[in-house]
């Protein structure tokens, strides 16, 4: 009844129902509106929730990135850092190798010269006491200690024997006798003198022991 009643009231008032057309179409417009303005919001929020969840896996990504960038610098490092370890090994293995090889090289050839220092001892030895004045006998002791001081200066030591316990790293024990200035076991006399240089043993001294 009251559609008939708004239908005969627009025929009989046109203007009326261009009225109601237009309010009409303006309320369909604003619904349309609204939805196209919940449907972008709706977009807006979808585009914002990718956009933080891009974020986070973009951000996830870098720390990952950092990480292994971190972890190859530590493996580079301690790499870098065992070579160079290694190398320092290598350059004191090198340099020991090196002391020792000439002096073995200087042992070998130190060792032609101790018998001439034998002989230089022998022949002062033999000397009587009232000859030692003699000018001849005054330059060949010079000459002997003069060659004394050389080998020494190039680190050659007589190894020392006298009253000394007997050491087979040192000594060469060749036969026994009996003492009463030293305790049995130690050296009482030497025979022929023993030197070392820097360690290395040039000759062992040749000694008499005390019996046990």
């Amino acid at each position: 009844m009251a559609d008939e009643e708004i239908k005969k009231k627009n025929a009989e008032c046109p203007e009326n129902a261009d009225t109601e057309n237009v309010n009409t179409e303006a309320a369909e417009e604003t619904q349309e509106t609204k939805a196209e303005t919940a449907e972008g919001a709706e977009e807006k929020e979808t585009e914002k929730e990718g956009s933080k969840k891009s974020k986070k896996f973009g951000k996830e990504k870098v720390d990952k990135e950092k990480e292994a960038l971190k972890e190859q610098v530590a493996a580079l490092d301690d790499k870098v850092k065992r070579q160079l370890a290694e190398f320092e090994n290598f350059r004191n293995r090198t340099e020991k190798e090196k002391t020792a090889s000439f002096d073995n090289g200087a042992a070998s050839v130190l060792k032609k010269f101790l018998p001439i220092l034998d002989n230089f001892e022998r022949g002062m030895a033999t000397v009587p006491e009232d000859k030692k004045d003699d000018p001849f006998v005054q330059g060949m002791d010079k000459i002997y200690r003069q060659y004394m001081t050389e080998l020494e200066n190039l680190g050659v030591e007589q190894i020392e024997a006298l009253g000394k316990p007997l050491d087979p790293n040192l000594h060469n024990a060749v036969t026994q006798q009996e003492s009463d200035e030293y305790e049995p076991g130690t050296i009482c006399a030497e025979l022929q003198k023993g030197y070392t240089y820097h360690g290395i043993v040039l000759r062992y001294s040749m000694v008499a022991v005390v019996p046990e």
